[in-house]
């Protein structure tokens, strides 16, 4: 009696113990990883940088493409501004330059002050304040430069007149006024070197067209090189 009841203590006492370390296995908690995750609060911080910084750029090339197009602005209106000062300062020498033969009498064939007559006027003023050789007489002289239309008339225009079919006459445009009436400079045979204007009832008639042998660069059209005589 007394050896069953130490068997059941004994296997009581093992199921006890057994228990025991079921449950200590049981309840030991395994190791645990945490991984940090980006919040949704951290996503949208970077994609408004992101397009924060995309702005930038492209406001950045915006500005680049303004400030390089302004400078091509300004070149070219540099460029036009040197352009009309070179012209202006070559045709102002051109007028200076023949209103110093104001008075000189007329000679036909004549090419010094001592007496000139209206081809040799020309050539001579031209050659000496803007370095061009035009041709001697009247007619081949119509044939250099563009041709401008009489309402588009400035100064420094060459205007040519004929007493029949062949141009026999060249004068230089002096001034236009706001009127519109075309002074010009030429050496007539009348009085010589002198002003007359195209609203002349003489010279007026007589007009054929112009002729504009100075671009807007204050240079020559045409290269011009003929010595024609």
């Amino acid at each position: 009696m007394k050896k069953r009841v130490l068997f059941y203590l004994v296997a009581f006492v093992s199921t006890i113990s057994l228990q025991s370390c079921v449950t200590n296995y049981v309840v030991s908690k395994p190791a645990t990883y945490t991984k940090e995750y980006k919040t949704d609060a951290k996503l949208a911080a970077i994609d408004t940088k992101i397009e924060n910084d995309k702005k930038l750029l492209i406001n950045s090339f915006i500005s680049e493409k303004a400030v390089a197009a302004a400078n091509a602005k300004n070149s070219l209106k540099n460029s036009e501004i040197a352009k009309a000062i070179k012209y202006n300062k070559t045709i102002d020498n051109i007028l200076t330059e023949a209103q110093t033969y104001l008075g000189t009498p007329y000679r036909y064939g004549g090419t010094t002050r001592s007496g000139i007559d209206c081809s040799a006027f020309v050539l001579s003023v031209f050659g000496a304040a803007a370095g061009l050789t035009l041709p001697r007489v009247a007619a081949s002289q119509s044939q250099e430069g563009e041709k401008v239309e009489k309402e588009n008339l400035q100064k420094g225009d060459l205007i040519f007149f004929s007493h029949g079919r062949r141009i026999s006459h060249v004068g230089i445009v002096e001034e236009v006024t706001e009127e519109g009436e075309i002074k010009f400079i030429h050496a007539a045979t009348s009085k010589g070197v002198m002003i007359s204007s195209l609203n002349d009832s003489y010279w007026g008639p007589k007009f054929r067209f112009a002729k504009r042998v100075i671009n807007e660069n204050g240079e020559s059209y045409n290269n011009l090189a003929s010595t024609s005589f």
